[in-house]
Parts: structure tokens; sequence; C-alpha cells
């Protein structure tokens, strides 16, 4: 069986600095004939010109990163699509790691474990936790650069339709259907939000929005919580 090719689909929303830091480390896997897709939900500052000549395809969206992911979905020709944050850099070899996973039938999709990129100490805590919860329930977070199968993923509808929790929401519609592959190897993901607004604050606003999100709370009104409160 041949190695599969990826599509790394990767919404943003004028996100220039992270384009011009992060879009660099992608160009070995594009060169090695896997395709890189940007999908924009109305930037105004100067990504799209930094960003043409090192993705294969700028796709445009409906602001809003289910509806992004969906649309660059709909356009990747990849076997396996891996749905990358902007501020997210995978690890070394993680490429061929994934080519390597899905010439197994059995692996259908999973993630990677995070890293946070700051230094504090509670970090290292917080990314464990993290890691811990998503490898014991078989839920994951879009910060843990998702990857299934191009197939499966149609095949289910891609991501819901709501503005907050679509990753929480896809990862629970997969693990019905097996449980992930959940890979030790590390993404590191920015913590620039954890540091803007204060890190307890943050974590406690992160686990308070998941707990109302399994209660029932609807994922508009959460986004309107998380909006006010960040």
């Amino acid at each position: 069986m041949l190695p599969p090719r990826l599509s790394i689909i990767i919404p943003v929303l004028n996100e220039a600095r992270s384009l011009r830091a992060h879009l660099p480390l992608l160009q070995p896997a594009r060169a090695a004939g896997h395709e890189v897709l940007l999908v924009d939900g109305g930037s105004t500052d100067e990504g799209l010109a930094l960003a043409a000549p090192l993705v294969d395809k700028i796709v445009r969206s409906p602001a809003g990163r289910a509806a992004q992911m969906n649309a660059g979905a709909a356009q990747a020709s990849g076997d396996v699509l891996l749905f990358l944050h902007v501020d997210t850099r995978l690890p070394e070899g993680a490429i061929a790691l994934l080519q390597q996973a899905f010439v197994q039938p059995a692996v259908q999709w999973g993630r990677f474990d995070v890293r946070l990129s700051g230094a504090h100490p509670a970090f290292r805590v917080i990314e464990t936790m993290i890691n811990l919860r998503s490898r014991v329930s078989g839920v994951a977070t879009g910060d843990q650069a998702l990857f299934l199968r191009a197939g499966l993923f149609h095949a289910i509808g891609g991501f819901p339709s709501i503005p907050l929790m679509e990753d929480v929401a896809i990862t629970k519609t997969l693990r019905r259907i097996s449980r992930p592959l959940c890979l030790r190897e590390r993404v590191t993901t920015s913590s620039r939000r954890w540091e803007q607004h204060g890190i307890v604050r943050t974590m406690l606003l992160m686990w308070w929005l998941r707990l109302l999100y399994v209660c029932g709370l609807s994922p508009a009104r959460l986004r309107d919580m998380y909006s006010k409160k960040k």
C-alpha cells in the first residue's frame, strides 16, 4: 500500500505574524508532494499576500473555524486531512509519522499530544492535564492538530456548523467509530492567549465553558460568553 498523501488545512483570520513564522516550516511537506491549504475568513491584513507563494491553495470562506475547515476540506485532494491551527507547530518528522500510521487500515483518526510554548511551570501542568484527559476520554481539541482519513471526514459530514466547540463535537462523533490514535509526539501551540488574559483565569474559563457545553448550553451562548470574558 502506498503511503497516503496529506492535506494540511489552516483556518486563518488576520494572522499575518503567525503565517510569516509558521508557513516556512511546512515547505518540506510541500516539497514531498503534500498540500497546504489556507482558508481565509475575511482577513484585512497582509497575511494572504505573504502566504500566496507558500501554500498550494487559498480558499475563501465565511469566518468561523468550523466553516473554514469544512471549506478547506471540500477542496482538499489528500487521503488524510490534517487540521492545523496557524499558531501550532508540528513536531519534527510528523508527516512521515502520519504516513506510517495511516498505512494501517485500523487507524482512522487521531491527534498529537500538545505542548504550550510558554516557559511558566504552570504550562507544564496544564499541558499534562490536557494530554491525559484526551487520552482517557478519546476527545481532543484543535490545538492538538486533529487528523483523519478524508473519506471518514466526508462520511460524517465534517465539522458541525457551530460557533464554538466544533473540535470537541467532531471528536465525540469520531470516537463512536473508533478510538483515536493518540500520538505522544507533541505539537507546540502558542500560549499567547493564556499569557494575555492570565493563566489561571484562562484555564478556569476553558473548564467552565466545557462544563456548560457538556450540560447542554448552546455553542452560540458559549461563544458569547467566551467573547465577553476573554
